[in-house]
């Protein structure tokens, strides 16, 4: 995994702008421990941080293969897991290789198919290729947008980054945000394209950006599809399985150690009994097979102090400690206490990681600290992220009054009554300006637009794949980025073997009634995997990433509050100071979780604030 950044320039040349692409470059370091690298010609200049996972003596970048009309430059970020075979293909045209990377798998094919290379690829990825025989750049994402790229057009051409930051580090680039922007951050919503920042895009998932002489062109080559699901159960149960394992097999292939994120819940279960399974045989000349490493985050004193609520039912370590003893896998957990959450330097550690204002406060500082304590052992992790979205896991899908709500569904549980201030808590005014139920609306009705009946589709079974389509395009999407802008923020590479384009198409034109046959969530799940975990596992009901419930966590946010509205930070510009006020009076040990978070948000804010200091044009 990487970071990568870039620069185009028609009217300048860009060889003179070196120290410039370093600073671009520079704010990558983070995804990009290992190396760093840069490119420069007349008219394009290419900077890359290098997380060495595969091949990694010879996988530097940017990679330059010359032509007789010039060099091809790829700065790449990602792992494409057929690289293999691919390469096999290349060979067999003609194609010759300095390295095993598959950096310069997808080089090469790029030079073999054009950007047509993107619709070849099985990964997560996002790269950049400078064809000077054209002139021309091409920006590729891949298919769920597991790994991100944003660029910025210019006066005479674009710039480029894995992260809003690459291209901030440029004054070329527009350091505002209105209204729009600020509606995307706090709105839940995850337009498609959108970004915060004035002038920014991202490349959308399964998107291709072209930039030469003529201008910027969009397209998609990838949208989730609608299609006939003529497989019976069984064979539908069989096929996921077989997806599955090959996933699982082709995401483990590392040059550097790998390990799984095991909550104790079904789908990081799932993946780790998988990897467990894979590891654990022989090699193809006798050697011992080996065991899974898997990881698990916990609290000082959890097990103790846990209380039941309506969403988590039961504390995650003694079943992931079941699955780990009933696997083999050689388990750890990183047990974490109220004051490392709550430390500020954490909090702004997080924020700038994600570019954010918003963020989901110690459930995020949290994953951060357990990411930066696996990353001390392991380079690699496998995550069941998006299996609730491609399986229907969460328990709204199947709410009736969900399920008939006309708005995005995460909203129709989470914003209700003291939780409806989505907008932070901000001022009348600001409030007013954003108008944040006509925005999501509008929103809501465009996402619902793009998508596509099957033949014969009844009506309970279009609006079902209207909500899965709303989780697999964007409710997955926020989950995937804060993975990822986390995760790299130590530079540690998370794989996501449930977003793998194959296993998202098939699960998604399988009927609704075959979801739920057994009269469960993730039913077609749970029936793949049922001979690889302990029934007290199979029969769990989905509990949500673990939050703190110390009461000592809430008294420092209190303190800290305090100590905000002592001063005359620019955050009370935006937000309703008595409301804080009214916060810090309330008992630690009692106050409500969505009070709790409400003032994280607000510090969150202000913590942004404080990092990028931007334009505010509302």
């Amino acid at each position: 995994m990487c970071g990568i950044t870039g620069w185009v320039s028609f009217d300048r040349d860009l060889t003179q702008q070196r120290t410039q692409l370093d600073a671009m470059t520079q704010t990558m370091a983070c995804r990009g421990p290992d190396a760093g690298g840069a490119w420069l010609d007349r008219h394009a200049a290419l900077g890359h941080r290098r997380l060495a996972v595969i091949d990694l003596e010879g996988g530097t970048q940017p990679m330059v293969v010359p032509t007789d009309d010039g060099p091809v430059t790829i700065t790449y970020s990602g792992e494409v897991y057929n690289y293999t075979e691919l390469r096999g293909e290349l060979l067999r045209q003609g194609h010759r290789f300095q390295t095993r990377s598959d950096t310069e798998v997808v080089l090469h094919g790029y030079l073999e198919w054009g950007e047509a290379v993107a619709e070849r690829l099985n990964g997560m990825f996002a790269f950049a290729v400078w064809d000077s025989r054209v002139e021309k750049l091409v920006m590729i994402r891949d298919r769920m947008g597991v790994k991100p790229l944003y660029f910025s057009s210019t006066d005479d051409g674009v710039l480029f980054g894995s992260e809003p930051k690459a291209i901030l580090a440029n004054p070329l680039a527009d350091r505002a945000v209105d209204l729009d922007g600020l509606r995307e951050l706090v709105s839940f919503t995850q337009t498609p394209g959108s970004a915060a920042w004035c002038g920014m895009r991202e490349v959308v998932p399964g998107g291709v950006v072209t930039v030469d002489r003529s201008g910027l062109r969009e397209r998609r080559y990838w949208t989730l599809p609608t299609r006939p699901h003529t497989d019976d159960q069984k064979t539908t149960v069989a096929t996921v399985r077989e997806l599955l394992e090959d996933i699982v097999g082709r995401q483990l292939v590392s040059d550097v150690p790998r390990c799984t994120l095991l909550s104790g819940g079904l789908d990081s279960s799932v993946i780790t009994a998988l990897a467990a399974a894979k590891l654990g045989r022989p090699g193809e000349h006798g050697e011992p097979g080996e065991k899974v490493r898997s990881f698990a985050v916990d609290f000082v004193g959890r097990e103790d102090d846990f209380i039941a609520d309506e969403l988590r039912g039961t504390t995650d370590a003694p079943y992931a400690r079941e699955v780990a003893a009933h696997v083999g896998s050689r388990h750890e957990s990183i047990v974490l206490d109220h004051a490392a959450i709550a430390d500020p330097a954490v909090r702004r550690a997080v924020i700038t990681a994600r570019d954010s204002l918003l963020s989901l406060g110690d459930m995020d500082a949290s994953l951060y600290l357990l990411f930066k304590a696996i990353r001390e052992q392991s380079t690699v992790a496998l995550s069941g992220e998006s299996a609730d979205e491609v399986f229907g896991g969460y328990r709204w899908f199947h709410q009736p009054e969900v399920q008939a709500a006309e708005t995005f569904p995460w909203m129709a549980v989470f914003v209700s009554g003291a939780r409806a201030q989505v907008s932070d808590r901000f001022n009348a005014d600001i409030t007013a300006a954003l108008d944040l139920p006509t925005y999501i609306r509008d929103r809501y009705s465009d996402a619902v637009g793009e998508v596509e009946r099957a033949e014969g589709e009844s009506d309970h079974e279009m609006r079902m794949r209207v909500m899965c389509y709303l989780h697999l395009t964007r409710f997955v999407r926020m989950l995937l980025e804060r993975k990822d802008r986390i995760s790299m923020a130590v530079g540690l590479e998370v794989r996501v073997p449930f977003c793998d384009h194959r296993l998202v198409e098939y699960v998604y034109n399988t009927p609704w009634s075959m979801k739920t046959f057994d009269g469960r969530e993730k039913s077609l799940l749970r029936a793949a995997t049922a001979d690889l975990l302990p029934k007290s596992v199979l029969t769990r009901v989905k509990a949500p990433y673990p939050a703190t419930v110390d009461p000592h966590y809430t008294g420092a946010l209190l303190q800290q509050s305090k100590e905000l509205l002592t001063t005359d930070d620019p955050v009370f510009d935006l937000v309703d100071r008595g409301w804080l006020e009214n916060i810090t009076r309330q008992d630690s040990a009692t106050m409500p979780i969505d009070v709790r978070n409400g003032m994280e948000r607000v510090l969150d804010l202000s913590t942004w604030l404080d990092i990028y200091r931007p334009e505010l044009r509302l």
